[in-house]
């Protein structure tokens, strides 16, 4: 049962990445498509959809009540990037890809995975908590997560070397997310047609991201999905050792902070989604390894048909 639940989840993210495959294939899409619909996914839709996802998925009564959290799942977020700092260090990981790792490593697809499953698995009274680790996931990737990867372009990309522009943290996705926490915490009543319009344009999102995936892997080939150590690595980081250090943190904070069943799945399930499926659209517009980053997304979503069940009965 739970098997097919983690495989429904996967389904549609599949063959949406077999369709951009496909039409690329049949060359429905010209060759500067990817790179327009890049822009329009970090510029426009991704900004969008974050603002819309706060509005809808935060509210203060759940920010009171479980804010505490927010303590072990910051630190869980902390380990990884230290921990994936010294892995890039002790193998000496190439130019392009060190910004794609840390985010492999750490920022998991809590939107459009981590949500609809943790709903299958445990219904709307866990929704608080996923809340919890989808505000540290967001704040992740937005601050660290871009500036590693905006700090990593490929050696012979062409960009500058050489200290990080502070222009590159204030992206338009950092810049909707903190004026929708704003919108939020000042208790704003945002006018319907704005909030439609930004859910319209942000549901574009994920089919947009996926189709790239499959022209991307269409344009380098199918042999272009690999388990290289590079690769094997940010699977191991993204799957095991965010689990791990999840579960010890939650086992220290049991001792001081009272924790249901509920909520220790859910950190725990949160803790090992997927990478998050927009990861090949900034490593482009960063000048990134898209090749990698694309190969990372792609396995780790395929593999985490077969992680779901295993956590799950590790976890009873």
């Amino acid at each position: 049962m739970i098997f097919l639940t983690s495989l429904g989840s996967i389904f549609p993210i599949i063959v949406m990445i077999a369709i951009g495959y496909i039409l690329r294939k049949r060359h429905w899409f010209h060759h500067t498509f990817s790179e327009n619909v890049s822009k329009l996914i970090t510029n426009v839709a991704l900004p969008c959809s974050i603002f819309y996802s706060v509005l809808k998925y935060l509210n203060m009564e759940a920010l009171k009540e479980v804010s505490n959290r927010l303590i072990f799942t910051f630190a869980s977020v902390i380990i990884g990037y230290v921990a994936a700092f010294l892995v890039i260090k002790l193998v000496k990981m190439r130019e392009g890809r060190r910004g794609v790792f840390y985010n492999a490593v750490v920022n998991a697809n809590t939107i459009f995975i981590g949500l609809p499953l943790n709903m299958a698995l445990f219904g709307e009274a866990a929704s608080k908590y996923y809340l919890m680790y989808y505000i540290t996931n967001t704040v992740s990737i937005w601050t660290l997560g871009y500036m590693l990867l905006a700090s990593d372009p490929m050696e012979n990309s062409g960009d500058a070397k050489g200290g990080f522009d502070l222009k590159k943290l204030l992206s338009p996705p950092l810049i909707a997310f903190v004026i929708a926490f704003a919108v939020l915490l000042s208790g704003i009543k945002v006018i319907t047609p704005i909030v439609e319009t930004t859910k319209y344009l942000g549901s574009v999102v994920t089919p947009l991201a996926l189709l790239y995936i499959g022209i991307v892997l269409a344009d380098a080939g199918l042999h272009s999905i690999r388990f290289d150590l590079d690769t094997n690595l940010a699977l191991l980081g993204r799957f095991v050792f965010s689990s791990v250090v999840m579960i010890v943190l939650l086992k220290i904070a049991g001792r001081f902070v009272k924790l249901d069943l509920l909520e220790i799945k859910t950190f725990v399930i949160q803790a090992a989604a997927p990478v998050f499926a927009a990861l090949p659209i900034l490593t482009n517009e960063t000048k990134g390894d898209i090749g990698y980053s694309t190969n990372v997304v792609t396995t780790s979503t395929i593999l985490f048909v077969v992680v779901i069940p295993v956590l799950m009965m590790f976890l009873k």
